[in-house]
């Protein structure tokens, strides 16, 4: 068994940034193993048609830490398409060298503690094993796909995709009649570009979605000199704003008659990206009424898109804006127009069974010859859960977490010595600029990982106590704010049985500054032996 310092689990950007700061700069002997046969993490499965950062993204979300990289990668598109990330990735890999040091096409299937050691020791699909004192997971926020259980999916004879496990080669959609199950970011992504080519489409609804315009454009010259000029200032800003660079805007609605808010809805609107969620006016996520006006707002420009007033209607979302997975529109709410697609509203006409050949609702049978599931992710927690590590005295995680997903700072576990999250429950992941948040969470990594060696220590594990301290902060945070009244999956509502609790950090860059002042504080709420 060949032993390392450093175990990683993961090749996405989290894992790549980790083998790179770990090996490169600590010159620690990392070894990093993904079940993909190349990089890419969620960017390698995600190929589905229209796949795109739902954000905008370029060329903000990418790696800061290397002034040489920025100044040589050229993004193209305001809004990254998933070819783009995945191509950037490779590249990345490359010019670090760092699929020397990753094992690919190998599922980890067994972590396990040992504690006499201080070992994690890690088994392999393909029958390997390796130890290591220290096991960071990188695992991905977006990976474990949701397959909903319906009655008899298994009968369907026809080929069926979930857009989180898209086939490397083209699908053909031409001729076919195809049904799409579900309508969060993947499903508004692809249902477009599926239109464009298949005979028909019906889309089954779960929930309806409050998706805003992309206004997807090309990146201009002027744009990319200037952000690279910029950049040391550029990520400093990030860092301070929540990921973006662009400084958000608090205006106070009270000063604002209501035809005047609309005016500055009707702008953002018009500018597209997030901006309406971020920039219209302070509260907008904690005032019911405020939120409300956004809400009324956004389902307005879906009944002047919508040509049928009926499926208009069924397009309406009724829960507050922003408080599920805000997604960028590219022609979503026109594909409607289209004579070749059709909308069912499962939340009044369930999926009752299928056959061979269709999707049988209350109201009647759907022919179809193709399924795609774009019915989401087991996020956050999943990947962890589906890892299941076993810490001290056999403890599984599946055990810990089996009522609340209690961590410290998103990154450690009590009962878990020496493993370290990457985007785990409770550290900000989509709530911020993903790429930059796995630098920063790697940095604090590192430093912890350094006091142990330096100290000539044997572990660093978080305590009882400062995980519940953490859960409490985290749950009083979300609670000031509407999220906690929406069921999605920043709830882990979306998956049965999954215990309902807040899953991010709204407060991103407080958050990195806790990790610092934790550094600081001899590595306050952390056990060291």
């Amino acid at each position: 068994m060949t032993h390392y310092d450093v175990i990683v689990i993961g090749a996405g950007f989290g894992g790549l940034y980790a083998v790179h700061h770990l090996r490169d700069e600590l010159r620690l002997s990392v070894r990093a193993f993904d079940g993909a046969s190349g990089v890419g993490g969620t960017w390698w499965y995600n190929r589905y048609p229209g796949a795109r950062v739902d954000a905008p993204s370029s060329p903000f979300y990418a790696y800061t830490f290397s002034q040489e990289l920025v100044d040589e990668w050229l993004w193209t598109e305001t809004q990254t398409s998933q070819a783009s990330v995945l191509a950037y990735l490779q590249h990345v890999a490359k010019k670090f060298d760092l699929e020397k040091d990753i094992q690919f096409d190998t599922w980890v299937t067994d972590a396990s503690y040992d504690d006499a050691l201080h070992q994690w020791i890690i088994e392999t699909d393909n029958g390997e094993s390796a130890s290591a004192q220290f096991l960071i997971c990188a695992t991905g926020a977006l990976f474990v796909a949701n397959t909903p259980d319906y009655p008899g999916i298994n009968e369907f004879a026809g080929a069926c995709y979930h857009t989180g496990r898209w086939p490397h080669e083209k699908v053909a959609f031409k001729g076919k009649r195809v049904g799409v199950i579900g309508t969060g970011s993947s499903g508004i992504q692809s249902i477009p570009e599926i239109a464009k080519e298949a005979d028909h489409v019906t889309v089954f609804q779960r929930t309806p979605q409050y998706a805003l315009p992309a206004r997807n454009r090309p990146i201009t010259k002027e744009e990319i000199e200037e952000s690279r000029e910029n950049w040391s200032d550029l990520r400093k800003s990030m860092r301070h704003r929540g990921g973006w660079p662009f400084k958000t805007v608090r205006r106070r609605a009270a000063e604002y008659t209501l035809e005047e808010r609309h005016a500055v809805y009707e702008e953002l609107w018009e500018q597209g990206g997030i901006h309406l969620a971020i920039n219209s006016f302070a509260g907008v996520m904690a005032k019911k009424e405020l939120n409300d006006e956004v809400s009324e707002f956004v389902r307005s420009k879906i009944r002047e898109t919508v040509k049928d007033p009926e499926t208009a209607q069924k397009l309406m979302p009724d829960y507050y804006f922003g408080t599920k997975c805000l997604i960028l529109d590219n022609g979503y709410f026109e594909t409607y127009n289209r004579d070749n697609v059709s909308l069912v509203d499962l939340r009044e006409d369930p999926i009752e069974a299928f056959t061979s050949s269709s999707v049988c609702t209350k109201s009647g049978e759907h022919q179809i010859d193709m399924l795609v599931l774009a019915t989401g992710f087991d996020a956050v927690s999943g990947s962890m859960l589906q890892l299941n590590p076993k810490g001290r005295n056999g403890l599984t995680l599946q055990e810990k977490w089996d009522v609340h997903f209690d961590n410290y700072l998103g990154t450690a576990i009590s009962g878990f010595p020496n493993l370290f999250m990457i985007h785990g429950p409770g550290a900000p992941g989509v709530f911020f600029t993903m790429p930059l948040g796995g630098e920063l969470t790697t940095a604090f990594i590192s430093d912890c990982i350094q006091h142990v060696r330096k100290e000539k220590l044997g572990a660093i594990e978080a305590n009882e106590e400062a995980e519940v301290d953490w859960r409490n902060e985290i749950n009083d945070i979300a609670n000031h704010t509407l999220y906690p009244q929406t069921n999605s999956w920043y709830m882990g509502a979306n998956i049965p049985g999954k215990p309902k609790q807040f899953l991010g950090h709204l407060r991103g860059s407080q958050y990195f500054d806790r990790l610092e002042e934790v550094v600081e504080n001899n590595y306050q709420g952390f056990t060291l032996r």
